[in-house]
């Protein structure tokens, strides 16, 4: 994320919080938990409010969770209690270690030239048949909006950025609508990758 982005976050984050920590988003995260076995180990990349490393946590997973914003992760260490990462996703050097990475409503705040970076990165991170799942607000938008840099992704435009990734499988790629209250009908393009093989990507 740049400068700017993660600025709205640090001055932002007791608003942000509020309008997302009580979303019912259970839906996805039981489908993406389906994926997963009962030990597995989740990476929450981009953690906001630590609403969904909570939900994983209770319900038995082991969860690292993520965040490049420093006012929310220390936030999300009191709400899931345990500590956060504080981290640029464009850092990560994990190195085959979780069995699920969930980067929910996160890399849309990368350009586009850094997300397949990134996912590289995500893929790496992750064991042999272990699940990615990433989320991006639905359109062909590039640029500043209300303080935070986006990239909105439609189906075709994400397979163009994961084209030359090799040894990933999509396994489901659809639009569903936004669950905050008001929002029904912002449109989100949600993608769950499994990891095939080890490199070359």
């Amino acid at each position: 994320m740049n400068d700017t982005t993660i600025d709205y976050y640090n001055n932002n984050a007791k608003s942000f919080i509020s309008n997302t920590i009580d979303c019912e988003f259970s839906e996805m995260q039981d489908k993406f938990l389906n994926y997963l076995n009962n030990s597995a180990m989740i990476l929450d990349l981009g953690c906001g409010s630590g609403r969904d490393s909570k939900y994983f946590i209770n319900k038995g997973f082991n969860v690292t969770a993520l965040d490049g914003s420093q006012k929310l992760c220390k936030v999300a260490e009191n709400i899931i209690g345990q500590k956060v990462v504080c981290q640029d996703f464009r850092n990560l050097e994990y190195n085959n270690k979780f069995d699920g990475i969930w980067a929910c409503a996160s890399l849309l705040h990368l350009r586009k030239e850094e997300i397949k970076t990134v996912i590289i990165k995500c893929i790496e991170a992750l064991k042999t048949n272990g699940i990615f799942y990433c989320s991006f607000k639905y359109g062909n938008y590039e640029g500043n909006r209300n303080g935070r840099y986006f990239t909105d992704l439609t189906e075709e435009e994400f397979n163009k950025v994961i084209s030359e990734i090799n040894n990933i499988q999509i396994k489901e790629i659809f639009v569903s609508n936004d669950v905050r209250k008001g929002r029904e009908n912002e449109q989100w393009l949600n993608i769950f990758i499994k990891k095939l093989s080890n490199f070359p990507y």
